[in-house]
């Protein structure tokens, strides 16, 4: 059986209180898939968080040292939407390591997963919806200026666009990000991705896998990445309040599994991050980012990997 592991931090969770962003899902996905007897303790990995030079390939030094030390602007804390926390501030430095973590997994094993990071909405200067350190773009540089990979793909498939990594990697040939995503959604300024998949309102599962297929395969085909990072979001849930999609829990599955063995099949390793999820019922997120996990799994025993 090939080695699968998942990469978490019980200080991941950032700690926000009653926030319609359940930043305990960490934990709880955690525990469900201990509980359900896909993943032993040994095979959850703990990271470190970035250091504040990998941080400084991506962001610019004003917002590290102004999230380190508490001195975000009142119309800085509105854009991140999320109350400040020494707590909170930890959590994003260990997502950086945490997906830098999982990445470099990848490359040996194929696929790893990140129980946490996705928080695609940061700029190098500054945080927004919910997200202050791109862990995506943070985890790619640091790969990229060690040498340990070349080109990078971010295949992002949260409810809601992309904007901060793309904007960070617009215009860089070594990185193509694609972003499927509910137009009629936040954010209202959308800088465009490689590749941009705007959906309309309540799409349900057909129609979403018929895009998300007729736009990544060729992409991947053709710019043979050495990582691909999925950005697994659970937002385009049917029943996500901050979603408008209608996509079932069986059609994320498919999803997921489409995403995951197409990079394989193209010898590409993966790390997947979480992003979204802010079903009503906290227990619903939980299920879908779990039903990555396993699907990652299956997926990389169905394919293989070889380094």
């Amino acid at each position: 059986m090939l080695p699968f592991h998942l990469v978490y931090h019980e200080g991941y969770d950032l700690n926000l209180g009653h926030h319609v962003f359940p930043s305990q899902k960490f934990r709880l996905i955690h525990k469900r898939l201990l509980a359900d007897g896909f993943a032993a303790p040994e095979d959850f990995v703990t990271p470190e968080p970035a250091s504040e030079e990998d941080l400084l390939l991506v962001h610019e030094r004003g917002w590290v040292d102004r999230l380190r030390t508490g001195k975000l602007s009142y119309e800085e804390i509105l854009l991140l939407e999320i109350p400040y926390s020494p707590e909170m501030v930890r959590a994003f430095w260990l997502a950086a390591g945490g997906t830098t973590l999982a990445a470099r997994l990848a490359l040996d094993e194929g696929v790893s997963f990140n129980v946490g990071g996705g928080f695609h909405h940061a700029f190098p200067d500054h945080g927004e919806g919910f997200c202050a350190i791109n862990d995506i773009a943070v985890a790619i540089r640091k790969l990229q200026r060690d040498g340990k990979i070349t080109r990078a793909m971010v295949v992002d498939c949260d409810v809601h666009h992309g904007n901060g990594t793309a904007a960070i990697f617009a215009g860089d040939k070594s990185v193509f990000t694609l972003s499927i995503h509910q137009f009629n959604n936040y954010p209202a300024r959308k800088p465009p991705s490689s590749v941009d998949v705007h959906l309309g309102d309540s799409v349900s599962d057909d129609e979403y896998l018929e895009r998300l297929s007729a736009a990544y395969r060729f992409p991947i085909h053709g710019f043979h990445p050495d990582l691909l990072i999925y950005v697994a979001g659970a937002d385009p849930y049917g029943e996500d309040q901050l979603g408008g999609l209608s996509l079932t829990v069986e059609g994320l599955k498919l999803r997921d599994r489409l995403v995951i063995e197409t990079a394989l099949r193209e010898k590409a390793a993966v790390a997947i991050v979480l992003a979204g999820g802010y079903a009503a019922n906290v227990d619903d997120t939980v299920t879908i980012h779990s039903n990555t996990a396993k699907m990652a799994k299956e997926s990389l025993e169905w394919v293989g990997w070889k380094k």
